[in-house]
């Protein structure tokens, strides 16, 4: 995979051109590209980011629910171990593993889908992320009944439901970040959260770690705490986030 990251990239780096350099662009089309080019913006101190309400809904609710996606990925290879003895051969542990990862790569591009489905039947963007975020949040409960499944392909199933949710659910919050973030400030919200969200994760290693220790390895603690995340959240983002564009002043 790493080798076909580096072909991509350097097809990338003998392709790509800026506008104003590129051999096939005509006058006409660099005049009509130039149209939307906006002016340089205004340089915005880091406490002036800090202080709009829109970067703490992001980053609070981001470090809620992306760690659990680390969880999924290095605590499904020994749940499903321990559960039902797959060892780590291709056939016992890897096609499971592979069925779970390719429902994320769906989810990942279904949640934007539903969203834009929504919008184009009229709905307002962030009221149309935040219900397909609430779908998602509803969804992702199918992982409460990974723990006590009744075979493999049962727990299999719960899982891909939540992990394919919990990547239609973040392709939504960062949509809705961009709905409501000026966009010379959007790459420093997304770094911000970022960063609570891998605080985030520090955290949540040490609770999965507690919780398996107290519990002598039972994961219904977890899955059943999962789901809760997200609707906790979802309704720290409902409150918080702007309906619009939010000056400094907001």
């Amino acid at each position: 995979m790493g080798s076909l990251g580096l072909i991509w990239v350097i097809m990338w780096r003998l392709k790509y051109y800026n506008p104003e350099e590129h051999p096939t662009v005509s006058k006409a089309e660099l005049d009509y590209i130039n149209q939307e080019v906006e002016p340089a913006p205004v340089k915005v101190p880091f406490t002036g980011i800090l202080k709009m309400r829109g970067t703490w809904a992001f980053a609070l609710a981001y470090a809620i629910t992306a760690p659990v996606f680390w969880f999924y990925l290095y605590w499904l290879p020994p749940f499903l171990n321990q559960q039902y003895n797959l060892g780590i051969s291709v056939t016992q542990m890897g096609i499971p593993l592979i069925l779970i990862w390719l429902t994320a790569d769906f989810g990942s591009v279904g949640g934007g889908i539903l969203s834009s489905w929504l919008i184009g039947r009229g709905m307002r963007a962030t009221t149309a992320r935040l219900l397909s975020m609430l779908i998602f949040a509803i969804t992702i409960c199918s992982v409460v009944f990974a723990a006590n499944a009744s075979g493999l392909w049962v727990a299999v199933l719960a899982i891909s439901l939540a992990v394919g949710a919990h990547q239609a659910w973040t392709a939504n919050i960062w949509s809705l970040v961009m709905d409501y973030t000026p966009k010379h400030m959007m790459s420093t919200v997304f770094g911000f959260g970022g960063m609570c969200a891998a605080i985030g994760g520090m955290f949540m290693t040490q609770i999965v770690g507690a919780v398996l220790t107290a519990t002598n390895n039972n994961y219904n603690v977890l899955f059943t705490m999962i789901p809760a995340m997200y609707f906790i959240a979802l309704i720290w983002m409902y409150f918080m986030a702007p309906r619009k564009v939010p000056t400094l002043s907001e």
